[in-house]
């Protein structure tokens, strides 16, 4: 049976309900998430998102028998957007509107299986950066006069944060990718314990049968007259 440990970053809100379960997040631009999905069982989360921004979501099966897995996204209207069937990952990248984008993970058509499944949420266009600049402007005077330029600043710390966006993202899905070939090195090394195990009970079987055979072989079965 698989192990997985359950990752829960600050500024989530989750809400646990039953079977189909869901999750509310709160807006963050980057968050990650790995949970257990058992078998027979559908796990729902929601994201709400505001008008002319992008939702950017990436999906990985680390562990399980197949390693896959159903995928749905749905707009806050219902509609569904995006639709895997039955697979190990995924990347889907949506323009949104206000409301709240459901998206869930199916995993009823395993009856034994459990799924360790991770997932990383991106946003972009908040909101938040906008504000930011407009706090900066607050602060910086006298432009003119020291010869600076405010957009230039702002581009170039943009074009910083980006990049290390872009940095922690990978290293993240890394870290996902190694987890998923731990999981399958694990159980490939478990596997060929086991035969290996057989064929050694086999070969001490034969052994043992072939010394029976060859001793019967050199026995005196003469009986002795008297």
């Amino acid at each position: 049976m698989a192990r997985a440990v359950l990752l829960v970053p600050l500024g989530w809100l989750a809400l646990l309900l039953p079977p189909p379960r869901a999750a509310e997040f709160s807006p963050s631009l980057d968050s990650d998430f790995t949970f257990t999905l058992p078998a027979g069982r559908k796990e729902c989360f929601y994201q709400p998102m505001r008008r002319d921004a992008s939702l950017e979501l990436e999906y990985q099966v680390l562990d399980g028998a197949g390693l896959d897995v159903d995928f749905h996204l749905l707009s806050p209207k219902g509609e569904t957007l995006v639709f895997d069937e039955r697979k190990s990952d995924g990347v889907h990248t949506v323009e949104t509107e206000d409301g709240d984008y459901m998206f869930c993970f199916d995993n009823t058509f395993s009856t034994i299986s459990e799924k360790v499944i991770f997932f990383e949420l991106i946003l972009d266009n908040m909101g938040e950066d906008g504000q930011d600049q407009e706090d900066w402007k607050k602060y910086v005077t006298g432009t003119d006069l020291l010869d600076m330029k405010l957009e230039d600043i702002l581009e170039s710390i943009n074009s910083v944060k980006a990049r290390l966006s872009k940095s922690v993202q990978i290293q993240t899905l890394l870290r996902a990718f190694e987890a998923r070939d731990r999981n399958i090195q694990e159980s490939n090394f478990d596997r060929v314990n086991f035969w290996s195990m057989v064929n050694l009970g086999v070969m001490v079987v034969v052994s043992a049968v072939q010394v029976y055979m060859l001793k019967s072989l050199f026995e005196d079965k003469r009986k002795s007259r008297t």
